[in-house]
């Protein structure tokens, strides 16, 4: 991207322009260059809790949950755990109604505290654990989402009543999306080939055991879709077979689980996700095709995460030092792909923003880099910083509530961040700072 093309995202940027959508909803303009979250100012998170620093504002994620609903009202929403999971935000997700779907037993445990109930969590994961599956079975987990023909002996095996169970299928569906997050397509280590005869087969399997209940079927074909026609094509594909196993094993399934993956914005000008088209299209779809074949419309499931907290999220970072290049001036940070890896895994790029003084109203393009001995340690190409960056000033890197602290590392040893949520003027810590004292805890030596 050249500095011309730059220039207007520059424009934008020095006249304190939020881009809608990539923002948490609560976020407004300060005083000398602030932002406020949930009303407090970002200078003073940074002071109070250090930095890097995640914060969520409980406010959005509390709304996304509700126009899901909203929207899709005869719909089971279930909040896909794995894009942000702590006991303060399973806690909003259950007041707000809406089910869960976890993939290990460390996710579940975290449920368990809060009591989050059993009957409305699904246990995924194309690969679960004997200790994964005891625990779910423990805890009562209404649905157990089978990945495998092994999975679903031990599954079998281990279950102490009826277990209700979904098959996923791959329905061989592009989600036009990076393919380390296209999980639709064939030769994957995702569920069941629908083209091959494999969730045929596994049907036969959970039907052989006297322990499970086959509900339904599931699938999911990836990360960050934007294209509605992508989900209408997975769920006509998915009725067919429902309308296949009827016919070949005389079962009716009463849920069809479509999954999520439901793409959210991160820099001004990339697509988002049109919910209400989506609501609109996926019952015409689902309808239709059971009309075709008829069989009574099954109970829906869809399984948003990231639409749910990842605009809700902002992290802040301190520069630490400014060094210019050949030809690039890199931004260096606290932080790095310990606490966001995304960049060097996908490719994701971000809005960056300083907050905290009045700036110099010129820009040019940086690089902003990390503090991790990798030269892949980048969390932003090609961003717009004002000329006078310094080491000590603050930047504000928005839409980080999904799959950052769930994904976050101690690459050289480097303490996890913590997670503050923000609502009406008050900041509560969720998940404090990872310690040195931390690190030590577990090397015995």
């Amino acid at each position: 991207m050249t500095l011309a093309e730059l220039m207007p995202t520059l424009g934008e940027s020095l006249r304190g322009h939020l881009e809608p959508g990539i923002w948490p909803r609560s976020t407004a303009h300060g005083v000398d260059g602030d932002l406020l979250l949930g009303g407090v100012p970002l200078t003073q998170l940074a002071a109070r809790f250090g930095t890097p620093c995640y914060l969520l504002d409980e406010l959005t994620v509390r709304q996304h949950c509700q126009e899901y609903r909203a929207v899709l009202p005869d719909v089971e929403i279930a909040y896909a755990g794995k894009s942000m999971t702590s006991r303060g935000v399973l806690r909003w997700i259950a007041e707000e109604g809406l089910s869960l779907d976890v993939c290990s037993a460390g996710e579940l445990a975290v449920a368990r505290s809060v009591d989050f109930p059993a009957a409305r969590i699904l246990f995924h994961g194309n690969v679960k654990t004997p200790e994964d599956l005891k625990a779910a079975i423990a805890y009562g987990v209404d649905r157990i989402v089978v990945d495998s023909l092994d999975e679903i002996d031990q599954l079998g095996a281990l279950a102490r009543y009826p277990q209700n169970v979904l098959i996923r299928v791959t329905p061989g569906v592009d989600g036009h999306t990076h393919k380390a997050i296209a999980t639709g397509v064939e030769d994957q280590k995702f569920g069941f080939s629908l083209r091959s005869g494999a969730a045929l087969e596994a049907v036969a399997r959970v039907l052989a055991q006297p322990s499970l209940r086959l509900v339904g079927l599931h699938c999911h074909i990836g990360s960050q879709v934007s294209r509605v026609a992508s989900f209408e094509e997975a769920a006509r594909l998915m009725v067919g077979l429902m309308a296949t196993v009827q016919a070949r094993f005389g079962l009716s399934l009463a849920q069809l689980d479509l999954g999520g993956g439901h793409a959210v914005p991160y820099r001004c000008g990339d697509p988002s996700f049109d919910l209400q088209g989506y609501a609109d299209r996926i019952r015409r779809a689902v309808n239709f095709e059971c009309s075709s074949h008829r069989l009574p419309p099954p109970h829906l499931i869809i399984e948003p995460g990231r639409a749910i907290v990842g605009s809700a999220g902002v992290t802040l970072y301190r520069v630490i030092t400014v060094k210019h290049g050949a030809s690039r001036t890199f931004v260096a940070v606290d932080g790095g792909m310990s606490d966001n890896p995304r960049p060097s895994l996908y490719g994701a790029r971000y809005s960056v923003r300083p907050v905290g003084r009045r700036f110099s109203p010129l820009g040019r393009p940086v690089t902003v880099v990390g503090r991790h001995c990798e030269a892949g340690d980048v969390l932003a190409e090609d961003v717009v910083l004002p000329s006078d960056i310094h080491p000590g000033d603050l930047l504000a890197v928005p839409c980080t509530g999904a799959y950052h602290h769930s994904l976050a590392s101690n690459y050289n040893l480097v303490g996890r961040p913590p997670v503050v949520s923000v609502r009406d003027g008050v900041a509560r810590l969720l998940i404090r700072r990872e310690t040195e004292d931390d690190l030590l805890a577990r090397d015995l030596g």
